[in-house]
């Protein structure tokens, strides 16, 4: 009978990291203007909050390698490519569509300020930040 209770187990938790992944990629969509905000009904750029929970999401890829099912390592690279195909398409398209605002004008100079803090930081921490093109 414990296996039957570690497959349902398995099965909860698996459940659950998946609903993790798509809050925080529902977040990262917000944030690129693909979801209306809840607040306003309008949606809303701001490249560096996507870019946050874009890092976020590929820290969860990166921490559970290896321990993951088929099913949520396919679910995670999916989510993860069109998430930054949808970042790259945001930050080449800095003009917004009717009703966007973007709300992060400074998002050019976050590269450079990233790279001086990349210098100084060590080993384990560089392989988190990313750039998706900007």
């Amino acid at each position: 009978m414990p296996e039957v209770q570690s497959a349902t187990h398995s099965g909860e938790m698996t459940q659950r990291f998946i609903e993790l992944v798509m809050m925080q990629a529902q977040q990262a969509a917000m944030f690129l203007g693909h979801v209306p905000n809840p607040q306003t009904g309008q949606p809303e750029v701001n490249l560096e909050f996507a870019r946050m929970f874009i890092d976020q999401i590929e820290m969860l890829q990166e921490k559970t390698r290896g321990n993951l099912s088929n099913e949520e390592t396919q679910m995670l690279t999916s989510v993860l490519s069109d998430l930054r195909l949808a970042f790259l398409q945001a930050s080449k398209n800095p003009a917004p569509a009717a009703g966007v605002q973007p709300t992060a004008p400074a998002v050019e100079a976050a590269p450079v300020q990233a790279a001086a803090v990349l210098e100084s930081e060590p080993e384990s921490r560089k392989r988190f930040s990313k750039s998706y093109g900007s």
